[in-house]
């Protein structure tokens, strides 16, 4: 249907040059080096959770085909599945399906999980650092004990 096009950058020079933009029209490669900063038809494409067009990698290009029969007028959208970010991004596609963030659902279980172990390693520091101090007396300066 339409190649994503655009110039190829590193995924640091992407982050340097786009570090406090509101929004990127950047498309990371499958081979994890290459980012493709979007121009022309495909980067303006929007993201939709039920959407109409999948994206597809072949030979290091990148393109748009339709998952179905697009009816004329229709606005063609793909699921951008975004990853590797902090930043939030809330999808407003209102579809039925919506999950509420452009992240990919695989992503969104990493930062799940990432954020249980955090919790999980918070609630362990605190029962070990109040249970370290029993049996202990605190010397001060010039006391003795």
């Amino acid at each position: 249907m339409v190649e994503y096009k655009g110039r190829r950058i590193t995924p640091e020079e992407a982050d340097r040059l786009y570090e406090k933009a509101p929004r990127t029209y950047l498309y990371g490669l499958e081979d994890g080096k290459t980012v493709i900063d979007g121009e022309g038809l495909g980067a303006f494409l929007n993201h939709s959770c039920d959407p109409n067009c999948e994206v597809d990698e072949i030979k290091g290009r990148v393109w748009i085909f339709a998952l179905r029969d697009i009816a004329a007028g229709e606005e063609l959208v793909w699921d951008y599945n975004l990853y590797d970010d902090e930043e939030p991004a809330p999808c407003y596609c209102g579809s039925p399906k919506c999950r509420g963030t452009m992240y990919s659902r695989e992503w969104m279980a990493k930062v799940r999980r990432r954020e249980a172990r955090k919790k999980k390693k918070r609630v362990r520091g605190k029962t070990s650092s109040s249970r370290g101090h029993e049996g202990t007396k605190e010397v001060r300066e010039g006391s003795s004990l």
